[in-house]
């Protein structure tokens, strides 16, 4: 792969066009295939198997199978092959990240800490398995002598999973990691624009940790042809995505037509919040990171800035000379010490659409502190300069509708109650940040914030072992946690009654009711 000998098995290397069925690679049933471009030099990274609604139901029928078997076996059996899963994954890291940063565009740096944090995660959800053995058969005190009552939790079934292209085998295993763990078996559709190592993850979990055959499949494909009929199938018990609000939408409508389970992780318009008291070094180090990392493209990126007035020439001054070091590269660029890189957006139309949100900034009277358009003297690749507007209106579209690129909107404000106003007045309820030296303030914004998760002094940071979702249109349910991990299980009260007396319902002569 790329003349890169770094991993144990060179299956690893290929790019692999085939989806992931019952266990084994096979190729789309109509014989279709589409092509990657490689967004840092516009060439055909690699082909891919398009999957259809065949290829879905293959896969479909193969977890419901699977499904028979894997749902009975114990937590702790289930947490022994997940960490078989973590430590081959940890095996082939290096192959992993460098696949994921030419595919994606991410800086290596960054696609290493994502594959590390898969095997975390695995790793994670093994724990929450195992202990949910403990938690099976416990009882209910329901303040009733007469009944026994007692709680059970069953996998949700056969899940079916739709991941975006900004964190290709991270996202996946959010999702399949958690629904692996409660019991269930999952079908799994990423993104067309990173599909390569999600089929990976399938290869290593059955081939090399032992996962049962049909547990975990793999259809690649676009949306229309593979997404939504996955989506819609019956035999779908639960549908979990991540993406736009507009087709997380259409998949809400398509699982209420069946009744069942949703979880949706939706877009972002996310503030940060930087008050007077804040250290201006520190803020502008979160400030450029809550922005550019990812190249921009992240759901939860901090790209409404609210600056105080007072610190807001001073802290405008720094951001602009650091954002200007930020190194644009080739993905494969090894990290360097005091070295800031960005690597290009994940395609033609994304560039293009980000470019298109620069403009309308422009013409509707923002003004460029630095960037504002593709880096001059690059001739091929999807990158957009790393940029900063101020002058930024609450009716214009760059602080109304979410860009996904690197492109950060200041505005300023004079009050706490100022700040928070233009901070909530938004659709999106993702996330949000606090940057201030006061940690009464820091806990009384951070409570009023309408987010699902709020970062103080900091922003970015993702932990799978806490909850990871918004309120309003950014989506419903939770990724990661225990709330994640229990977003796959079904609870099951069990009641008995226990009562020496017969209930009595009817009342015969003499009978006297037990006491309630």
């Amino acid at each position: 792969f790329f003349g890169l000998h770094v991993t144990r098995n060179r299956e690893m290397e290929a790019l692999l066009d085939k989806h992931f069925i019952n266990g084994q690679l096979v190729p789309p049933i109509k014989g279709q295939y589409l092509e990657c471009i490689n967004p840092h030099d516009e060439t055909v990274f690699g082909r891919f198997a398009a999957g259809t609604a065949e290829d879905i139901d293959a896969a479909v029928s193969s977890a419901s199978e699977a499904q028979k078997t894997w749902g009975k076996t114990t937590g702790k059996q289930r947490a022994a092959v997940l960490n078989k899963i973590a430590d081959r994954v940890e095996a082939h890291k290096d192959a992993l990240a460098k696949k994921e940063a030419v595919n994606s565009g991410k800086p290596l740096l960054e696609t290493i800490w994502d594959i590390e944090d898969v095997s975390g995660c695995f790793r994670y959800m093994a724990g929450n398995a195992e202990a949910l053995d403990a938690r099976q058969g416990k009882k209910v005190d329901v303040e009733m002598a007469e009944f026994d009552v007692k709680l059970f939790y069953e996998p949700c079934g056969v899940v079916g999973a739709i991941t975006p292209w900004n964190y290709p085998a991270l996202m996946a295993t959010w999702k399949v990691a958690a629904a692996l763990a409660a019991g269930c078996s999952v079908v799994l559709k990423p993104s067309e624009l990173t599909p390569f190592t999600c089929v990976d993850l399938a290869v290593i979990a059955h081939k090399e940790a032992g996962l049962p055959a049909g547990v975990f499949n793999v259809v690649t494909g676009d949306g229309p042809m593979a997404g939504a009929p996955l989506t819609a199938h019956k035999d779908v018990d639960k549908v979990t995505f991540t993406g736009s609000v507009a087709t997380g939408k259409r998949v809400m409508q398509a699982c209420a037509e069946g009744v069942r389970n949703v979880s949706l992780e939706l877009g972002g318009k996310s503030p940060i919040l930087v008050f007077e008291d804040a250290d201006v070094d520190s803020a502008v180090e979160w400030l450029l990171f809550g922005v550019f990392w990812t190249n921009g493209q992240i759901c939860s990126s901090t790209s409404r800035a609210l600056v105080h007035e007072s610190i807001a020439e001073k802290l405008m001054e720094k951001l602009k000379e650091v954002a200007e070091k930020v190194v644009l590269c080739d993905p494969l660029t090894p990290a360097k010490d005091g070295v800031a890189y960005m690597g290009p957006l994940i395609s033609k139309a994304q560039r293009d659409k980000v470019l298109g949100f620069l403009e309308s900034a422009k013409q509707e009277g923002a003004s460029v502190l630095t960037g504002g358009g593709p880096p001059p003297g690059r001739s091929k690749g999807f990158y957009v300069s790393p940029t900063i507007l101020t002058n930024v209106e609450s009716h214009m579209k760059v602080w109304r509708e979410e860009i996904f690129g690197p492109v950060l909107c200041v505005k300023t404000f004079a009050t706490e109650q100022q700040a928070l106003a233009l901070a909530n007045d938004t659709w999106s309820g993702l996330a949000s940040a606090v940057l201030t030296a006061d940690s009464q303030r820091s806990e009384r914004v951070a409570r009023e914030l309408r987010t699902g998760i709020v970062w103080v002094n900091c922003s970015q940071p993702c932990f799978c072992h806490a909850p990871w979702g918004g309120m309003k249109l950014s989506g419903i349910g939770r990724d990661n946690g225990e709330a994640g991990f229990n977003s796959f299980l079904e609870p099951k009260q069990v009641t008995a009654y226990v009562g020496k007396e017969p209930w009595g319902w009817f009342s015969p002569p003499g009978f006297t009711r037990p006491k309630l």
